[in-house]
C-alpha cells in the first residue's frame, strides 16, 4: 500500500461556487487511494490498485479504508469528521453530535445528512450514485452536507438540510447557496412509476409540470422513466427561494475513469463529499 501514490487536489473536485473564504468543500473520485479491485482506480481499461474507497461496508478490506479516510482527512486538512451510517432517509444530526454519539457507541449514527456551525469539522456524505447535496450560508457561518437519493430527496432531506443551516446562521434559506456533486445522471437513472409518484404527490402547487417534466419515458422500456435527479433537486432548493445552485453536470454512471458507480457495477466503492468551516488564512490547495 505504501507504494502508491498520495492522495492529491488533482484526485478530487473543488466545487465552483461562490461562498465565503472559509467555506471549504471537496469531492472524491475512485482515484488516490490504497484499494484493490474491485474498489480500485480504473486505469487504461481495467481495475487496478489505486482506489480512494471510502466505505467501511462496501466489503473492501477495513484496513484499507481507514488508510483511504485518513488520507482524505489529511489533504482537507480537518482533524474530524461526521462519518455517518446513511439509511436513506430524512434525519440530519450536528456534526458535533454525530461525534458524540459515534463515541459512545462505537459505531456512527443513522442520519442522512449533517450540520456545523464550528470551524475543523467536516460534515461528510457517501455515494456511489446517489447525489451529496453541499449547503452554505452567504457569509460562511454555518454549512451542512445531505446525502439525497430519490428515497430522502422524496422526504425532504435537502429542505430540512437547508433549514437546519439557515438556523445556525441565523439568516434566511433564501440567501443560501448549494453545490449538487457528481451522481448517476439523466440517462442512466432508470426508475419505475413508483418513483415518479412519489415526487408528483409531494409537488406543491406550481412544481407539478416541472416535476413530471424531470421523468422522460424510456425509450426502450415499456413503463420505465429515466429521471433527472439534480433537476428535481433544484426544484426543491428553489422551493425555499435558493437560487444560487451550482453543479449537478457529472455523471457517475458514464464516467468509469474518475467515479465508482453502484448501478454500474454493483460491487464497488464509495466516494465522499465534504463540507467544513476553516478560520486559517491557506487556500484549499495551495
Amino acid at each position: 500500500m505504501t507504494s502508491l501514490p498520495e492522495l492529491t487536489f488533482a484526485d478530487v473536485v473543488q466545487p465552483a461556487w461562490n461562498v465565503a473564504p472559509r467555506v471549504r468543500a471537496l469531492v472524491t473520485t475512485r482515484n488516490g487511494g490504497v484499494s484493490a479491485p474491485p474498489f480500485g482506480r480504473w486505469h487504461d481499461g481495467a481495475d487496478e490498485p489505486g482506489g480512494l474507497n471510502l466505505g467501511m461496508k462496501s466489503g473492501d478490506d477495513p484496513a484499507a479504508v481507514a488508510a483511504n479516510r485518513a488520507r482524505l482527512l489529511a489533504l482537507a486538512g480537518v482533524s474530524e469528521a461526521a462519518w455517518l451510517a446513511q439509511v436513506h432517509g430524512a434525519r440530519i444530526v450536528g456534526a458535533q453530535e454525530a461525534l458524540r454519539e459515534a463515541q459512545a457507541s462505537g459505531a456512527p449514527p443513522q442520519a442522512d445528512a449533517s450540520v456545523t456551525d464550528r470551524a475543523g469539522i467536516a460534515c461528510v456524505v457517501m455515494v456511489a450514485d446517489c447525489m451529496p447535496v453541499l449547503i452554505s450560508d452567504e457569509a460562511g457561518r454555518a454549512v451542512g452536507a445531505a446525502h439525497a437519493g430519490w428515497r430522502g430527496l422524496a422526504a425532504g432531506i435537502i429542505e430540512q438540510t437547508a433549514a437546519r443551516v439557515a438556523e445556525l446562521a441565523g439568516g434566511e434559506a433564501s440567501a443560501l447557496r448549494a453545490y449538487l456533486r457528481p451522481c448517476i445522471g439523466p440517462q442512466s437513472f432508470e426508475v419505475g412509476p413508483d418513483v415518479r409518484d412519489a415526487f408528483l404527490h409531494a409537488a406543491v402547487a406550481g412544481e407539478r409540470d416541472a416535476t413530471a417534466s424531470a421523468f422522460v419515458a424510456h425509450p426502450r422500456n415499456a413503463g420505465k422513466y429515466l429521471a433527472d435527479l439534480p433537476a428535481l433537486a433544484r426544484l426543491r432548493l428553489q422551493r425555499l427561494g435558493v437560487t444560487r445552485i451550482a453543479g449537478g453536470d457529472l455523471c457517475t454512471v458514464t464516467d468509469r475513469e474518475r467515479f465508482y458507480s453502484y448501478r454500474r457495477d454493483r460491487e464497488t466503492g464509495r466516494m465522499a463529499a465534504l463540507i467544513w468551516l476553516d478560520d486559517g488564512a491557506q487556500t484549499l490547495g495551495d
